[in-house]
């Protein structure tokens, strides 16, 4: 089975995560009895390392592998759904009724994001679209997920991510919004755009550009500009704004390499750079480019230390 692929998992069996024993998808006697800790295990400590490689396979159209993240957040979602029967409903609906990420995913964000005007039935086929025609959109949506439960210390299961996060919901909807300015359907991209800020209180412009491995945490606030570029496994928190110089036309807004780390408040204006692996300071204010490895803080930000083979956007320490 393929990420791409629409593999139903009600009918048929699949492997474990740990041991590659196969375990039937619906709830059984054996299944039902797990304890909570054993269900988080399977995207826990060394796993999430071969949840990132096999995100790369599963996503190749040339390779038949396993989705691991959906196994994951399919058997999260049958433990969730045994242990608190309240929630049994609303889990089968969002997660277990679906034959894939891409489909849960969908019809998720439709749900959040749907308006008198618009349905959620229009809006789940819009975004399928978009994930159906992006192979880069199907692994980014994956690997955002992982960077959460990687990251977040709140965050004890991939299925609390997907279901509850705004911050990832708030990313995964701007891709959509991403791919329908790409293929010049940007009125459609801006109320897209104009959904995600008013529900979610997190505004990136359609057209910004954002990697893989992006973790928002808690997301109020956040505004990224229409020329933004932010790089690979990036983390920020509430109330970052990446934004304009001031120049009304081309490139105005920051360009943000990998591993970067930016701090609750902190702003960053114009068309500069900050280098991979650094890290800007809460409430700090950015003006001039930062060199990588750097730690910036301040009004105006200034560098305090550099220290190479820093991962400050994996580590999340808000102390220098």
């Amino acid at each position: 089975m393929t990420c791409y692929g629409e593999t139903d998992h009600t009918s048929e069996s699949h492997h474990s995560v740990e041991n590659g024993n196969s375990r039937s998808s619906e709830p059984t006697a054996e299944n039902e009895g797990l304890e909570p800790t054993e269900v988080a295990k399977l995207a826990s400590g060394k796993t999430l390392e071969r949840l990132r490689e096999a995100v790369e396979e599963c996503c190749d159209e040339s390779e038949d592998e396993q989705d691991w993240v959906w196994l994951i957040l399919r058997e999260e979602s049958e433990q969730q759904a045994y242990n608190e029967p309240l929630l049994a409903s609303f889990l089968y609906s969002t997660i277990l009724n679906h034959k894939s990420l891409e489909a849960a995913l969908s019809f998720h964000l439709a749900n959040k994001l749907a308006s008198p005007t618009i349905s959620s039935t229009l809006l789940m086929e819009l975004f399928r679209d978009a994930l159906e025609d992006s192979r880069e959109f199907r692994r980014a949506c994956r690997r955002d997920l992982i960077a959460v439960k990687e990251r977040d210390p709140a965050c004890t299961y991939l299925l609390e991510a997907f279901l509850y996060f705004k911050g990832y919901h708030a990313l995964e909807a701007y891709r959509v919004s991403h791919w329908l300015w790409s293929h010049d359907r940007k009125a459609m991209a801006y109320f897209l755009h104009s959904q995600i800020t008013k529900e979610l209180h997190i505004d990136i412009h359609p057209g910004a550009r954002i990697g893989q491995g992006v973790f928002i945490d808690h997301g109020t606030g956040i505004v990224i500009g229409e020329t933004a570029i932010v790089g690979d496994d990036v983390s920020m928190l509430h109330h970052v704004t990446l934004g304009g110089s001031g120049k009304k036309y081309g490139d105005r807004h920051p360009i943000v390499h990998d591993g970067v780390l930016l701090g609750a408040g902190a702003t960053i204006l114009g068309r500069i750079e900050i280098g991979e692996h650094s890290q800007i300071g809460a409430c700090s204010l950015v003006l001039n480019d930062v060199p990588s490895y750097s730690t910036v803080v301040g009004v105006p930000a200034r560098v305090v230390g550099r220290k190479l083979g820093r991962n400050p956007a994996s580590e999340m320490q808000q102390d220098f």
